[in-house]
């Protein structure tokens, strides 16, 4: 029997925390245009642009590595609380971004951001998943799809907004404000009651207050004879955290921080804190491993080569524990049967979006028109093709299988792919390439809604945080690995060509080559979108009969 409509309640809440994901997803990107300004105003030169690749890479590494154990905790503590936690997370590493003088401070300042943006994720899914019944919830998981990519169009565009009438700064400041008014509104929204001690908001106010003031280092005291002896640097650094007050600051946060994983540690506990440790630096190395690296040069970044073996020794110990903790981060069970798939078929899609994110503008420099802006609006026909697809899926889903929804759109994609390999000179002036595009675009955004509801379906209602969790980490990955890999393919072929040229300055000729390896790349991403085409097979193809079949219960212990 279908379950009745969930009220508006829970379709408000939707509403805000949708908002919110867009808000931490438009920060991925929000730097592209920043980058230079923000360089500049931490000290470093436009000529160590190599420098700046933390401000990227930190974002990306708090916004996966944490994501295992905010799912588990979503399934734990109430959904909403969850919210509330990751979105004064991500305030406050926005106002310390804002603050930062120094590039390490501004590079902390975005792993804490992501951290707080990432956590957002599984815990909406889950609360779609507790509020909504599986035969129903396509629609608004297609919702949570579309706003994660409607991110990646709205970060650049916000970016440039700002920029035209402030500095960078004002970009981080309203996302603080921003995350404040949408916290505001979850808690008026669900109606929660203060829970914790005014002790410990005593704690966490003095902490925050006092990086705060160290960060901030107000003229009006760091500049006075009688007051400014706080604000003084130790030794020859000029960092503002180099000072007694920034210390001090310091030390009263970490102190917080052991007050409050003291006070919740029944609960942490319960959430496997070691596995989540060994988990989350397995894959924080694996993020810095290659989203460091320069594509055009190396796969593997440069310290790749030590990370490595750490991640692998971490995924060893955490396998290990796994098998023997009652409480494991990732719960007993769950990757397996359907949602083992739905988990490749996320990478695959990671992967093929990535290819076409990176490649298409490189793409349209070489053959269509050198300005970047331009090369940039030709990939903003596939950034909106994306959340569309995606609400078309959600939609799609609550009428026919997940796997028939996502294996439409991944086979869409890998079409689109394919066809882009053709592209050459006046490919873009074409409306062709509009309609491919879009194709692709949409075909990629039709696998989100169903490949989320095929995981949720396929575990118990106390494991929806966690595979929530790691369908998001899956796309990441494969967005991560597949841009290293398929760049990786399209050089050599790049290479090969260059090699065997009998003159290796011919500047059309090396744009040919260029071009080719693009083709190349594109051909992989294809492949990547074929084969998620053909494991969504896996998911299921009837709607009816899988909410009929409730998910089953797997004792604890099982592996």
């Amino acid at each position: 029997m279908t379950s009745p409509p969930p009220d508006s309640r829970p379709r408000t809440l939707l509403g805000i925390a949708s908002l919110a994901i867009a808000l931490a997803a438009a920060d991925t990107y929000v730097v592209v245009l920043a980058l230079t300004e923000m360089m500049q105003g931490v000290g470093i030169g436009i000529e160590s642009l190599q420098r700046a690749t933390p401000i990227i890479s930190g974002f990306l590494l708090g916004y996966v590595a944490v994501l295992p154990l905010i799912g588990r905790l979503a399934d734990l503590l109430d959904k909403q609380r969850v919210l509330l936690g990751c979105l004064a997370i991500f305030v406050v590493g926005s106002a310390v971004t804002a603050l930062a003088s120094d590039l390490t401070v501004l590079v902390a300042g975005r792993v804490v951001q992501g951290v707080g943006g990432g956590g957002l994720v599984p815990a909406t899914l889950a609360i779609v998943a507790a509020r909504w019944p599986a035969e129903t919830r396509g629609l608004p998981l297609g919702v949570v799809g579309a706003v994660q990519e409607l991110g990646s169009v709205l970060g650049p565009v916000l970016g440039a907004a700002i920029l035209l009438v402030s500095d960078w700064r004002a970009i981080f400041w309203l996302n603080a404000l921003a995350g404040i008014v949408l916290a505001g509104a979850i808690w008026w929204t669900s109606a929660l009651r203060p829970t914790g001690s005014w002790r410990t908001v005593g704690i966490w106010g003095t902490a925050l207050g006092l990086l705060w003031l160290a960060l901030a280092a107000p003229d009006a005291l760091a500049t006075s004879v009688s007051l400014g002896a706080p604000f003084v640097p130790i030794g020859s650094s000029d960092a503002r955290l180099a000072t007694p007050i920034g210390l001090l600051a310091l030390a009263v946060v970490i102190g917080a921080t052991g007050w409050s994983i003291r006070r919740g540690w029944s609960w942490l506990r319960q959430a496997g804190p070691f596995g989540a440790a060994m988990l989350g630096s397995a894959l924080g190395c694996v993020i810095v491993t290659f989203a460091a690296a320069q594509p055009e040069r190396e796969i593997v970044g440069p310290l790749g080569y030590a990370l490595l073996p750490v991640a692998a020794a971490c995924t060893l110990a955490y396998a290990v524990h796994h098998r023997r903790s009652a409480n494991p981060v990732i719960p007993h069970g769950v990757v397996r049967g359907t949602t083992a798939w739905a988990l490749a078929v996320s990478f695959c899609a990671g992967a093929a979006l990535v290819a076409v994110v990176v490649n298409i503008p490189l793409l349209a420099r070489l053959v269509h028109t050198t300005d970047e802006a331009e090369a940039a609006f030709v990939l903003l026909r596939f950034l909106i093709a994306v959340p569309l697809g995606a609400l078309l899926g959600g939609w799609a889903v609550r009428h026919t299988g997940d796997g028939i929804v996502a294996g439409i759109g991944m086979g869409c994609a890998a079409l689109g792919l394919a066809l882009m390999t053709a592209w050459g000179r006046g490919a873009f002036a074409t409306a062709g390439s509009w309609f491919v595009l879009a194709l692709t675009g949409l075909g990629i955004g039709l696998a989100l809604a169903p490949v989320n509801n095929a995981a949720l379906s396929a575990v118990r209602a106390d494991a929806h945080g966690a595979a929530s969790a790691l369908i998001v980490v899956s796309r990441m990955i494969g967005m991560v690995l597949g841009l290293a890999l398929l760049t990786a393919v399209g050089l050599h072929r790049y290479y090969e060509i260059v090699a065997g040229l009998p003159d290796p300055t011919d500047t059309e000729a090396l744009k040919s080559a260029a071009i080719t390896q693009v083709h190349w790349v594109f051909w992989g991403a294809s492949g990547a979108a074929a084969l998620g085409a053909l494991l969504s097979t896996r998911l299921g193809v009837n709607v009816r009969r899988r909410a009929a079949a409730p998910p089953r219960h797997l004792p604890a212990g099982t592996g």
